[in-house]
């Protein structure tokens, strides 16, 4: 017999006089067909209250039924083992920035399962140029990078060829009373700390301003800094990225549920479930409140052709031409 329990939000509605319903974790409410199981031993068995010592499968026929149900519950997802696994036991997770967002996204991303270790840009430098599997941290590995600032032209130019090296790049900065968390990086062609600044800078009419902003051309900063609360609100929706990149990097070299592009015709005002590969989010620092905005890598251009010589005589160029 498999040793599964009711997976994490999920429970089992007794309802008197009827069969049993499952309530999954996402609130549905789905009818059980037991078939010639009890609604009782199927309660037992996936909450964990069977009998010390009670019957093996060759003796009771209950118990093959019994198991092939449960099975069918773990096939679905409603059942988990025991313990279930965390979702980032396996990922390492290198933090760094400013202490007061790495400290709890190290907290958050280590409560998940996740092996934190801190690193500095030197450290992202040498990811980033490893040529060879065995001399980069690939697949498995994630940089979180956490700026309570705007970010200084080119600090991120290096990290952003991290995906290039199978090498998750997730960040976040902030800009005034707005935190921007950035699209999480995981393969070629995904969205860069780069592409983030060409959309912004296309998408609004003051653009000339907002480079001048980035380039360091503003008065001194006067916060607001991030509090305890926003910190946490921060380091829970980066850890959110990181549990979906890690769900992804579990489905397979396909990435199945986890897509590379939003829906079209989404709204930018109250959060709508973008994919973590597409999504910029920005938090307002002064009410914890938060959206959602779909962004896309920006293709490389071709080089314009070099520009034909004029001709000014016969057989003579612009540059042979004399005054």
């Amino acid at each position: 017999m498999t040793r599964s329990r009711l997976a994490p939000g999920t429970g089992i509605v007794t309802v008197p006089g009827a069969a049993p319903v499952l309530r999954t974790s996402g609130g549905e409410f789905l009818r059980i067909d037991t078939g010639g199981v009890t609604g009782e031993a199927l309660v037992r068995r996936l909450t964990g209250e069977e009998t010390p010592g009670g019957p093996t499968p060759g003796e009771d026929p209950e118990t093959a039924e019994l198991t092939r149900l449960v099975e069918a519950f773990e096939a679905g997802g409603h059942a988990v083992p025991v313990p279930p696994r965390a979702p980032l036991a396996g990922r390492t997770v290198h933090v760094l920035g400013d202490p007061v967002l790495t400290g709890p996204v190290a907290r958050c991303a280590g409560a998940e399962g996740a092996e934190v270790r801190r690193i500095t840009p030197d450290q992202v430098a040498e990811f980033a140029r490893a040529t060879s599997d065995h001399h980069r941290p690939g697949g498995r590995v994630a940089v979180v990078w956490c700026l309570d600032s705007p970010v200084a032209e080119g600090l991120w130019d290096t990290a952003d060829r991290l995906p290039d090296r199978r090498i998750a790049w997730l960040r976040c900065h902030r800009e005034g009373s707005h935190s921007w968390i950035e699209p999480l990086a995981a393969a070629p062609g995904d969205v860069t700390s780069r592409h983030v600044r060409l959309r912004r800078l296309a998408a609004t009419p003051a653009h000339r301003e907002l480079a001048a902003y980035w380039a360091g051309h503003r008065t001194p900063d006067t916060g607001p800094h991030p509090t305890e609360a926003s910190a946490a609100l921060i380091a829970a929706l980066l850890t959110a990225d990181l549990i979906a990149w890690a769900e992804a990097e579990a489905a397979g070299p396909d990435g199945v549920g986890f897509p590379t592009g939003p829906p079209t015709g989404l709204p930018t005002g109250l959060p709508t479930g973008l994919p973590a590969r597409r999504r910029l989010r920005r938090i307002d620092l002064r009410d914890l409140t938060f959206t959602e905005h779909p962004v896309l890598p920006v293709p490389d251009v071709a080089p314009l052709p070099a520009p034909a010589p004029v001709r000014t005589r016969a057989g003579a160029s612009a540059a042979e031409a004399r005054p």
